[in-house]
């Protein structure tokens, strides 16, 4: 019976720990949300390990030990929250497990998210509106805001149809290099250092290099370091797809 439990107490925890982590989350808030499901499913002692890559569970009372990889990472803080929630609930005895396996089964499948035109509606916005912030003209404000759209339509397509990590924030920083000296050779902007940076400011990979920052100040080493090299490396593709239109202009 132990034994029973334990695994189905395993798979919901690894569930909940790898949404969490391919959804963005800092590795103290899923290390916080795996304990506490665990301790509050009778699991003695439990070992959890946890990386940006997979999580390694060990439970030594019944000596079961399960891996789960993690293939992909996105950023959806909303579902981050209901993962921790679903805990919480589990914690207060609102849910029982098997409740759970099945809520975080649903979850995985029927991830709530923004269309893409809201998406790119978004991006165009935040390109438009930090241009401005930035010390940016007013009248290139609708330059700002379409070359920030198309770019990470760019940008969002590449990552859908070909799943190429780092050439899509490539490709769509050559975009807006090039849309910007456009739009300012033929007058339809004025500043195209100012376009470019605001329509830059959607891929700039924050919410990476935040959640890097967080886990080596609570001391997880190994995934900071990672998602600290990979928000360095997504900084330096955007850095060379505009560095590429400047070079050959």
């Amino acid at each position: 019976m132990d034994v029973e439990h334990d695994e189905l107490a395993m798979e919901v925890i690894l569930n909940a720990g790898r949404l969490m982590i391919e959804s963005g989350s800092d590795m103290a808030r899923v290390d916080d949300t795996m304990y506490r499901i665990a301790r509050n499913a009778g699991i003695v002692e439990p070992r959890i390990f946890e990386t940006t890559t997979g999580i390694m569970m060990t439970a030594p009372k019944t000596k079961l030990t399960r891996i789960e990889p993690i293939n992909k990472r996105s950023i959806d803080l909303e579902l981050v929250s209901r993962v921790n929630q679903m805990s919480r609930d589990f914690q207060a005895g609102n849910i029982s497990l098997e409740e759970m396996r099945d809520k975080l089964v649903i979850l995985s499948q029927t991830a709530p998210t923004f269309k893409i035109s809201w998406q790119v509606f978004a991006a165009a916005a935040v390109s438009a509106t930090l241009m401005v912030m930035y010390g940016g003209k007013w009248i290139d404000f609708l330059p700002a805001f379409i070359i920030g759209g198309i770019s990470y339509y760019i940008y969002w397509y590449i990552n859908t149809k070909f799943r190429v990590k780092f050439v899509s924030e490539f490709l769509a920083a050559v975009s807006i290099g090039l849309m910007s000296a456009l739009a300012t050779h033929y007058h339809l902007a004025s500043d195209m250092s100012m376009v470019a940076i605001g329509a830059i400011m959607p891929l700039v990979p924050g919410v990476p290099l935040t959640n890097a920052v967080r886990d080596v100040l609570a001391g997880h080493l190994l995934s900071g370091i990672a998602r600290g090299t990979e928000a360095l490396i997504s900084a330096c593709a955007i850095g060379f797809g505009i560095a590429v239109v400047l070079r050959f202009l």
